[in-house]
């Protein structure tokens, strides 16, 4: 059995310099920057948060939110479906008997920690009462606290669904 010898790439002087590499990196740049000298009508930035995106589809997954009934009660039965389904972990429920029969449960706390989130729809794919929709169209949530990113179940009901949509 013998040996091959295999040549590896980056081995000659010109490719470990890595100078060619970034000349045509920077020609790249250049000419788009020339481009846009010329004509700045087909320049695709928007100055966030100024300008905000106008073409949010309906199917965006945004913030979350927990539906409510026609009675005004809420929708969730604290099943943990969607707590169950989410890969990240990030949703936490804890139960009680509902008083006003229409449910054998119903949350006592639920919230969503939205810097564990990874904004996947698992969690409203998998609730079996339509309970919980990320269709608020909000995609630009800044806090300065970290806590200010756990969403309370009063924060998750008070959340409307985005109007219009393409």
């Amino acid at each position: 059995m013998g040996i091959k010898i295999v040549s590896r790439y980056g081995n000659t002087l010109k490719e470990k310099l890595y100078l060619p590499a970034v000349i045509s990196g920077l020609k790249v740049t250049f000419s788009h920057f020339i481009t846009n000298l010329k004509d700045t009508s087909k320049i695709e930035t928007i100055c966030y948060p100024e300008q905000l995106p106008k073409d949010i589809t309906s199917r965006y997954r945004g913030v979350h939110r927990l539906k409510k009934r026609e009675d005004n009660s809420i929708k969730c039965v604290a099943c943990y479906m969607c707590a169950t389904a989410c890969p990240s972990e990030c949703i936490f429920i804890e139960a009680v008997e509902r008083e006003d029969n229409i449910d054998e449960k119903m949350p006592k706390k639920f919230s969503i920690d939205l810097l564990e989130c990874i904004f996947c729809g698992a969690c409203a794919e998998a609730c079996p009462c339509d309970a919980i929709a990320m269709d608020t169209g909000i995609f630009s949530f800044v806090k300065t606290k970290r806590e200010d990113f756990v969403l309370d179940i009063d924060i998750l009901l008070s959340h409307e669904p985005m109007k219009g949509g393409n």
